[in-house]
């Protein structure tokens, strides 16, 4: 299988790219800004390194060619959003991860959802993310979208839990290298109990007023 990470020179894309590497035989395609500058270090057999912008609709239908799962590391920009989702579709790509944030459905609750709201509940950002999982919703492809909690790095904790869509979201944080792993299993998942899903992803048993780390 051939996946394509846009926004592999992220903290999340790297921790992708390793452990898709070490735990499957997929190829892999490692799509960002200043790509073979930030990403050397990546170089494999298994691994093609492009070069471009979220925004560049022939670059990024160029880079899906024969792939068979996109990652998009970051829907903070919806325009960006609408491209990808563009060449998908003139590339005939149809299964597609994406990471979004908590509370694009005001499914946060308590003190905590109070909190978040207070933290990036008016932000242009927020709005981005909320208008990029309209397109990823609203669209015929294969999505599975995921409502990251407050991101935090702890290494060889890859614990997470997962709410569905309608139900309050659960957690108040959640590690990278748990996301990284996640997405590995919805990858390499031999159904489709994660298609058509928009899914919370937090840490098990942080149900907490604020993460940790504030």
């Amino acid at each position: 299988m051939n996946i394509l990470i846009l926004g592999a020179a992220g903290m999340i894309g790297k921790l992708l790219t390793d452990d898709l590497l070490t735990q499957t035989k997929n190829d892999l395609v490692l799509y960002a800004k200043n790509a073979n500058t930030r990403l050397k270090l990546k170089k494999s057999q298994r691994v093609k390194i492009v070069d471009g912008d979220f925004k560049e609709l022939d670059t990024l239908t160029n880079a899906m060619d024969g792939i068979d799962v996109v990652y998009i590391n970051d829907m903070g920009d919806d325009h960006s959003t609408n491209t990808i989702v563009e060449a998908m579709n003139k590339s005939g790509v149809k299964r597609v991860i994406a990471a979004s944030i908590l509370g694009i459905y005001d499914e946060v609750p308590g003190a905590f959802g109070q909190w978040n709201k207070r933290m990036i509940g008016n932000s242009p950002r927020m709005k981005s993310q909320i208008k990029s999982a309209l397109a990823i919703e609203g669209s015929e492809l294969d999505y599975t979208l995921l409502r990251l909690s407050w991101l935090y790095d702890e290494q060889g904790n890859k614990n997470y839990s997962l709410t569905q869509k309608g139900e309050l979201f659960k957690g108040t944080q959640v590690t990278r290298e748990a996301v990284a792993q996640l997405i590995t299993d919805i990858i390499t998942a031999k159904d489709e109990r994660y298609i058509k899903k928009s899914l919370g992803v937090s840490e098990p048993n942080t149900d907490w007023d604020k993460p940790s780390f504030y």
